[in-house]
């Protein structure tokens, strides 16, 4: 069976690419995969499943939980909570295995399963790979007692809160911050753990109805987030995406800070502090020079990646890093967490505002981003990127042109069908004139025929 995991999960058009018919076959597989006798001695393997709460998660959801349950794992419905949580919460419940459904930052009509490890860890590529081989196997089906049992998980969400808490003891009374929940999995947890941490909380895209999720709110559509808070006095805000995994900030005057920038002020302030392990950051090739140039200052390491937020976890838990992450708000740290927290990753830039008592804008300023240009590139076809002779010596011509001063990097996406083409210069407008020279060529060689 071709590979049907991309860099974040098996994700697709809900009821088109991702039917509950897939959720089933997969869950089993994963199930046989992860299972088996429990890693932590009990009779049986446990599961921890949460969902965003788009409509189409419902019946995924379901799906999910049946499959896992009918090979024999018994699974804990946290129902709607940020993926970090359930990451969080597989390791604390002493679980095998967790799931999540989600398509992230994608529009309401997409959907995707995300399955997680023992210690609450994304899967390696081998193991994904292993998965997809195992199914539609024949297997042999447990009845009577060896059925899984499906339980509600409600305490799930406080154990999450505690933990955040926890993880940022820092109190954040006198800030008073924005939050954007996008409509998504935080529109709960994200609000309420800063109204217990002490700030002063306005809530936006906090209202889903299962069709609304990222629509015109969250990390992908700042505009309502800028404009609350301008418009409210607020010192801060937050915008996550639909399932609480990533996280941009806006300061005070309304300015975008980025991942790569709030990685920038976290790695400053725990080198600072002694507590930035190996004085080391993990991101990947897609973070701005900026953000190398501005960490190099500092004495700071930079490892880069392949795309991913699971190739950035990957990474630091070979080398024992502390601290990484992405350009689109993804920041790990793991001295709390196994993965992406868009929640965890707000308070703590909220602790560092807080405890140097400078405004964001003060602190944002450790890094001078180089003017970028993404274009992602439709209709065409992007598995055939990495063999186009076209194309590659288009990219080396653009290269030598820009030397020292700019960066290209051409890709394919592994979440959508697109090819992006991303250009940094020492101006908006070279930038531009590059980006926009690498896009016909893609379009021209790369043309679905």
């Amino acid at each position: 069976m071709a590979r049907i995991f991309g860099t974040d999960g098996v994700r697709g058009l809900a009821n088109r690419d991702l039917t509950a018919e897939l959720a089933l076959q997969l869950s089993v597989a994963v199930a046989h995969e992860l299972g088996g006798r429990s890693t932590y001695g009990g009779a049986r393997a446990i599961a921890v499943v949460g969902r965003d709460p788009r409509a189409s998660g419902e019946f995924l959801g379901h799906s999910v939980m049946a499959g896992l349950a009918s090979a024999g794992v018994d699974v804990l419905d946290a129902g709607v909570l940020p993926t970090p949580a359930i990451a969080y919460l597989t390791k604390r419940m002493s679980a095998e295995m967790g799931a999540v459904l989600s398509a992230s930052h994608n529009a309401m009509p997409d959907n995707g399963i995300k399955f997680l490890g023992a210690g609450g860890h994304k899967l390696p590529d081998d193991v994904e790979d292993a998965i997809t081989g195992r199914m539609g196997n024949d297997w042999e089906r447990p009845t009577g007692a060896g059925v899984g049992r499906i339980r509600p998980f409600p305490q799930g969400s406080e154990f999450y809160l505690e933990h955040l808490r926890e993880s940022v003891p820092a109190r954040l009374d006198g800030l008073h911050v924005v939050v954007d929940a996008a409509h998504g999995a935080a529109s709960h947890v994200g609000p309420e753990v800063f109204r217990r941490a002490g700030a002063t909380v306005d809530v936006i895209g906090a209202d889903p109805n299962g069709l609304n999720i990222n629509d015109g709110y969250g990390s992908t559509h700042l505009e309502q987030l800028q404009r609350a808070v301008t418009e409210r006095g607020a010192d801060l805000g937050f915008g996550f995406d639909g399932d609480a995994d990533r996280c941009l900030a806006v300061d005070a005057d309304g300015r975008v800070v980025d991942g790569d920038q709030i990685m920038a002020i976290l790695a400053v302030d725990l080198h600072e502090r002694g507590r930035l392990e190996d004085d080391t950051l993990v991101a990947t090739v897609m973070s701005n020079l900026g953000l190398l140039r501005a960490m190099e200052a500092h004495g700071i390491t930079v490892k880069q990646t392949k795309v991913g937020d699971r190739y950035v976890l990957e990474e630091m838990r070979a080398g024992g890093y502390s601290l990484g992450g992405e350009q689109s708000g993804h920041v790990i740290m793991l001295d709390h967490g196994t993965t992406g927290d868009g929640v965890l990753t707000a308070l703590a830039l909220a602790s560092s505002v807080v405890s140097s008592a400078k405004p964001l804008s003060a602190l944002a300023s450790v890094m001078t981003r180089l003017p970028q240009v993404l274009i992602n590139v439709k209709d065409v076809d992007k598995d055939a990127l990495e063999g186009d002779e076209g194309v590659r010596a288009e990219l080396a011509a653009v290269e030598e042109e820009l030397g020292r001063g700019g960066r290209v990097l051409l890709r394919k996406s592994g979440t959508e069908p697109v090819v992006r083409v991303m250009v940094e210069a020492d101006s908006s407008e070279r930038a531009q004139q590059y980006a926009d020279r690498l896009v016909g060529v893609v379009r021209e060689r790369l043309a679905l025929r």
